[in-house]
């Protein structure tokens, strides 16, 4: 079952990397938590019940390669949690210390990986004749300092850890109301925090208790008979497996519609409120999201004229329009087909074709004329309007009648 479960894990991984890495970055944490997760289920598999000296001699032994990587479950946990709620998947530099773990670990079972192989066997021997033999097997540095019931115990602890903290920060999230971009009327995103750190609470505190029991009795009488504890870990860990795939926008990163805002932030800080023409045909999609954000763009662009500012960004149309950074990226990707510069330079040449048709290329240079528009600098104006009207800015100017 526990193989079955890793390799369900493991899939899952794959598919919301594959699905969300360009998308939305904050998954990639999610998918690297839940490949450790896999990893984690087979290297008990490994241990407990495949019943190969072989793979319990490369594990065991190897537990630098194949346990470090456990230690990094609770900051992915942390990280996406943290960037869901806050839409910003970026890491701090004082995030490193959230490895500080892994790394301890790494080189503390580093001297093991490199025991003889015939020694890793009779090992291996004796854990598949008897599991009860890993109560007192000391697999790291590590065991010289700590026993070897808390040394099994600081993984689940840690995750417990972080476990905790993030439900802190999602529950008083909850509290505050705080705005967010992402959870603004994305009712399934409450949802599925709520399941995923229900269950991951369920599979950790499941863990500490089966840890905590195997060594007070012996390994079989608790791993391999049916008792309440196993029976909790199986659920936590089958409901955090299986949680993903009932939640698509999840699983595939489709976009989901936020709270409709009936306005929109100026450059000066100010508020502009649609009229009930525009209230109509812009708040009318909530069956469309992707159209709704095509619609909130243009009026933006149309009312405030940010492309005019030369610095103007994705991210800047995103504080405009309140519509999540990664929501714009997926729009004009998967969408418009367009890359947002295109889309900025489009406007640009617009306003300038504009200017020059006034007249006003009559008393100011082309130059002038393009930095009016948004354009760093002349080359830069000649180039995007060649490439939009396919003549110069001059060409065009002569032939404007």
């Amino acid at each position: 079952m526990l193989l079955s479960f890793s390799l369900i894990g493991i899939i899952l991984s794959v598919i919301l990397l594959y699905f969300n890495a360009r998308k939305n970055t904050s998954v990639i944490y999610l998918g690297i938590f839940f490949f450790s997760i896999s990893l984690y289920a087979f290297y008990q598999y490994v241990l407990l019940y495949s019943k190969s000296v072989f793979f319990v001699s490369l594990f065991l032994f190897n537990i630098a390669i194949n346990c470090s990587p456990l230690y990094i479950i609770g900051p992915m946990l942390y990280w996406y949690i943290r960037s869901v709620l806050t839409d910003n998947s970026r890491l701090k530099q004082k995030d490193i210390w959230h490895l500080l773990p892994m790394i301890i670990f790494f080189i503390a079972a580093i001297p093991h990986a490199f025991v003889p192989w015939y020694e890793k066997v009779e090992v291996a021997r004796k854990v598949v004749e008897d599991a009860g033999f890993m109560e007192v097997y000391r697999a790291t540095l590590l065991a010289r300092i700590f026993s070897p019931a808390l040394e099994y115990l600081t993984r689940p602890i840690l995750v417990l850890a972080y476990t905790l903290w993030s439900s802190g920060l999602f529950i008083n999230y909850l509290i505050k109301k705080k705005v967010s971009l992402v959870l603004s009327k994305q009712h399934f995103m409450k949802k599925w925090l709520f399941l995923f750190l229900g269950f991951l609470l369920i599979l950790e505190l499941s863990q500490i208790l089966l840890i905590i029991k195997a060594f007070e009795m012996h390994f079989s009488e608790l791993f391999f008979t049916l008792n309440v504890i196993r029976i909790l870990s199986i659920a936590g860990l089958i409901g955090l497996l299986i949680s993903p795939f009932f939640f698509p926008a999840i699983l595939y990163g489709l976009p989901q519609v936020p709270e409709p805002d009936r306005s929109f932030t100026s450059e000066d800080g100010g508020r502009k409120f649609l009229n009930r023409y525009e209230k109509k045909h812009l708040f009318h999609f909530e069956s469309n999201y992707l159209g709704s954000i095509g619609q909130k763009t243009d009026v933006c662009m149309k009312e405030f004229k940010p492309y005019l500012q030369p610095d103007f960004n994705l991210t800047q149309l995103s504080v405009q329009t309140r519509v999540p950074v990664h929501h714009l990226s997926y729009f004009f990707r998967e969408v418009k087909k367009q890359s947002f510069t295109d889309y900025r330079n489009e406007w640009r040449i617009k306003h300038a074709k504009k200017l020059i048709r006034e007249g006003l290329a009559e008393e100011l240079t082309l130059e002038a004329i393009g930095k009016l528009s948004g354009f760093s600098s002349r080359n830069n104006f000649r180039t995007t309007f060649e490439k939009f009207e396919g003549v110069s800015p001059s060409d065009f100017m002569t032939h404007k009648n």
